[in-house]
């Protein structure tokens, strides 16, 4: 059985492994509207693994580093991150997600619920909302849900996830 200490340092080197894949993969893929979300992908991972209040904290650390990225919304990624950060945590406990495509699922759900958030909290016109919720969002979680699927795969082992379906 694996120390509680060395969980949480295995943790801190993916969370920090997608922190630099946000910022130097992402912007070499394809377009920001459906590339994989990396820095979302550390949320839910750290969040579905800690209780609703520290997924809401550091989902509100996110929604800063994202906010600050995207000033003409400032607020609404915060808004939406610790959100989606506290209901990861929470519907983690709900529905005990242990299993590969369970959390990858959980991931892209909760790049969608993120979308709409920051959305509706922006002010979006209702033709941009449609187009965004309908079009973009879902490109963007299934990429982003196929490589959480992929950093899940890759490191089981430190997450305890089962693959059989």
């Amino acid at each position: 059985m694996m120390s509680h200490r060395a969980s949480r340092l295995q943790l801190a080197l993916v969370l920090t492994l997608l922190l630099v894949l946000h910022f130097y993969l992402r912007p070499r893929l394809w377009s920001s509207r459906v590339s994989p979300d990396f820095l979302l992908i550390a949320l839910m991972l750290f969040a579905m693994r800690s209780g609703p209040g520290a997924g809401a904290l550091f989902g509100f650390g996110v929604g800063l580093i994202s906010d600050a990225l995207t000033p003409a919304q400032f607020g609404a990624g915060a808004l939406a991150h610790t959100l989606v950060g506290y209901v990861a945590a929470w519907g983690r406990s709900v529905f005990f997600a242990d299993n590969l495509l369970v959390n990858a699922a959980f991931v892209a759900a909760g790049l969608w619920l993120r979308d709409l958030v920051l959305l509706v909290a922006s002010g979006t016109g209702a033709g941009t909302l449609l187009t965004e919720l309908t079009l973009y969002s879902p490109l963007q979680a299934l990429t982003t849900g196929l490589f959480s699927l992929f950093v899940l795969f890759a490191f089981r082992e430190w997450f305890s996830i089962r693959l059989d379906a």
